[in-house]
């Protein structure tokens, strides 16, 4: 895809700060990182997102971010980390190509992703069960 950034990093068509080159999967650095060290996951083909993934294409992503999450630890001494994937326009996704955050965290780095909050009394076996009949079960 000629208009995708992703596709275009892929292609060698536009610079990144890569460190991780496989051959399906790359991993590169954030232009806007949320820590030093906030790396990308992407598929080299176009996927738009996690439902277009196939099976085998998302554990080498996983197995990447694994790797990436290691070396994260081992050089900027990260605490832990997060993965984060952004999943259509309401989820956030801005580039609509599939691609994994690995964001490295430290302890009280005051970044919080996801707030508090708790169901309302009899709401989560609601949700729950709507879960499990979606899924089959």
């Amino acid at each position: 895809m000629t208009d995708c950034i992703f596709c275009r990093i892929a292609a060698g068509e536009l610079p990144a700060e890569m460190v991780l080159d496989t051959p399906r999967v790359l991993a590169f650095l954030d232009i806007a990182p949320v820590h030093y060290g906030h790396t990308l996951i992407i598929p080299k083909d176009h996927y738009q997102n996690l439902l277009d993934l196939p099976d085998d294409l998302w554990q080498e992503m996983g197995r990447v971010a694994r790797q990436v999450a290691q070396a994260l630890q081992k050089s900027f001494y990260a605490k832990g980390f997060n993965l984060g994937m952004n999943n259509f326009e309401a989820a956030g996704q801005v580039v609509f190509h599939a691609h994994l955050h690995v964001i490295p965290r430290y302890q009280n780095d005051g970044l919080m992703l996801f707030p508090q909050g708790a169901y309302p009394p009899g709401d989560m076996a609601k949700v729950g069960l709507r879960l499990r009949e979606a899924l089959g079960g």
